[in-house]
């Protein structure tokens, strides 16, 4: 069976893409841009584009799984093609469909749980890899700067995310479920900083910003008034699901969420000082 990946390229896209080469799957990869992808071997690239949906019917050939993401364009706004890209899915044969959706409910989300297709939404907290926004400053000043330094969360690798997926794209048993993903532990900013530390090692500092001084960086990076007060409210006030451990990943892979300090050593060059 062939399985189609949108965002193939993102954060998780591509953790799904090598999940399923791992597992020996057929896969194809769903991207805008072909010439800027760079997949496994064995991997076919197809050119598609999510807000066009008529793009997708010749990407759907022979296709029987299809991991979807909940945005798309060049801007990532939220899709209005859902009913459509149902429809076309359904049309080509397509037997199951996994939806990552870490920002709530979505026009898409509602035509697929609508459709006729077997659907698994998938849905994880924080990702570790948001942490390569601290690289730059803890490369170049061996620092990190947040607010809310003892804010609490459960964040999630992102390749523990790509293997639920890829589970629920290629066995049976999983269609009408949403899993929550989380990694193994909460962990506070102080932890994650003293994490890295240890990995690439040598001491990072940790400077906590008040609110203020955080809003007016986001604001200086070009971020809306919007947006800088849904980050401050859910740093501040960090949502329950977004701080308590769950085991979805153990119970659907069959093995340990991994931790954070996997993910440091995994990624420790990246927060080491370049010569």
């Amino acid at each position: 069976m062939t399985i189609l990946v949108t965002g193939a390229t993102g954060t998780v896209g591509r953790q799904v893409v090598a999940e399923l080469v791992r597992r020996g799957e057929r896969v194809r990869a769903l991207t805008r841009d072909p010439a800027k992808a760079d997949f496994p071997a064995g991997v076919e690239t197809v050119r598609a584009d999510l807000t066009d949906p008529e793009t997708l019917v010749p990407a759907l050939e022979g296709v029987t799984g299809l991991h979807l993401i909940t945005f798309g364009g060049e801007y990532f706004a939220p899709l209005t093609t859902g009913p459509e890209i149902v429809a076309l899915a359904s049309k080509a044969g397509v037997q199951r469909i996994t939806v990552l959706n870490g920002g709530g409910p979505s026009d898409l989300q509602d035509a697929v749980e609508a459709g006729d297709v077997d659907w698994t939404l998938v849905m994880p907290v924080e990702f570790m890899s948001n942490t390569l926004e601290w690289a730059e400053g803890v490369r170049t000043e061996d620092s990190v700067s947040e607010p809310f330094v003892d804010r609490l969360s459960a964040m999630v690798h992102e390749a523990d995310i790509g293997a639920v997926a890829a589970v629920a794209l290629t066995e049976a048993g999983h269609a009408g479920r949403t899993y929550a993903l989380t990694g193994p532990e909460t962990l506070t900013v102080r932890d994650k900083v003293r994490i890295l530390a240890a990995a690439r090692g040598k001491n990072i500092g940790l400077t906590e910003l008040s609110a203020a001084q955080a809003a007016e960086r986001w604001r200086r990076a070009g971020m809306d008034q919007e947006t800088i007060d849904f980050l401050l409210d859910v740093y501040g006030n960090t949502p329950e699901v977004g701080r308590t451990v769950v085991d979805t990943v153990e119970r659907v892979t069959g093995r340990p969420a991994r931790t954070f300090a996997e993910w440091a050593q995994e990624h420790a060059d990246v927060f080491r000082a370049r010569d």
